[in-house]
């Protein structure tokens, strides 16, 4: 699918959003560290506006799968088109990294493989338990695609017993098709309660995004469904365009709308509710999965 083409006429950026600065020598020096291994971080594909200050704590999301996505979302930067074939030696070099960097809890995610017969998931798998190998004590957070809603390449990921099993539905049913055009909406509902299930002990956790038009109640039912889902953490961040190709920002959230979402959130009984302008799946996923624990 085609990128969107450029439009004019973006909202102007409200204070709460222009605040937010990078430091580029952050930036390169945890690039230099990927490089090392040929390592991607989602921090960078995907313009992540957090990702000066997760590198600065010596934090990242390690993209595996390769950097080219089988997908073309319309809020995704990430390059889309033909993937390259999968690096055997990826699940080490993450474990290296990780090692490097002295990471307790460490986010892994990866860019849809549709182009290969399972999705990706026996390298997922590999990728988990290298981590847990090394260090049974280390924290292992993914945040996967949907895999085309199949049983048992999601079972093969949840199987290998991550902390955390994270998968967004981004926005609400109603933009699917502009915003995630070949997913779909109950079928990552649908995924997240496959996981609950088969692993009730394992933290479930899903994310979206606002301005792109969504309404507080279509919100709050998405709430409600992944709540039916037994989804335990849910963050709520706003949608920053990354390139002009991507779909434009309708507006921008008020911090005061991100706290009424956050209390309607928490109402519904989620372990926990990160909801800010600067939230994203992955932002400080280890202080979420203990609140989460705390109230389980």
């Amino acid at each position: 699918m085609a990128r969107p083409l450029p439009t004019l006429g973006q909202p102007a950026l409200p204070e709460w959003i222009r605040e937010k600065k990078l430091r580029l020598s952050d930036l390169h020096a945890m690039k230099s560290l990927m490089r090392k291994g040929g390592l991607h971080t989602v921090c960078e594909e995907a313009r992540c506006p957090n990702r000066t200050e997760c590198f600065e704590r010596k934090t990242a999301t390690f993209l595996i799968c390769g950097d080219v996505c089988t997908r073309a979302c319309g809020f995704c930067h990430i390059e889309a088109g033909r993937p390259k074939p999968l690096d055997p030696q990826e699940p080490a070099e993450v474990v290296r990294a990780t090692k490097e960097l002295g990471l307790r809890h460490v986010v892994v995610t990866s860019v849809d493989r549709d182009d290969l017969p399972d999705g990706g998931a026996a390298h997922w798998a590999k990728v988990i338990r290298a981590l847990k190998d090394d260090d049974e004590t280390r924290g292992v957070e993914v945040l996967t695609p949907d895999f085309q809603g199949v049983a048992e390449q999601i079972d093969t990921v949840a199987d290998a017993c991550p902390d955390v099993y994270n998968h967004n539905v981004e926005t609400v049913p109603r933009l699917y098709d502009s915003v995630r055009p070949k997913a779909g909406f109950e079928r990552s509902v649908n995924l997240l309660a496959r996981v609950k299930s088969r692993h009730p002990e394992m933290t479930t956790k899903s994310g979206l995004m606002l301005g792109l038009g969504e309404t507080d109640d279509e919100v709050v039912e998405v709430f409600r469904a992944l709540r039916g889902a037994g989804v335990d953490v849910v963050t709520v961040g706003q949608y920053l365009r990354p390139s002009a190709w991507n779909l434009p920002v309708v507006e921008y959230a008020t911090p005061a709308r991100f706290e009424s979402l956050r209390e309607r959130g928490s109402a519904l009984g989620f372990g926990f509710v990160f909801a800010g302008p600067f939230v994203r799946s992955s932002y400080r996923a280890e202080e979420a999965l203990g609140h989460a624990s705390s109230r389980a």
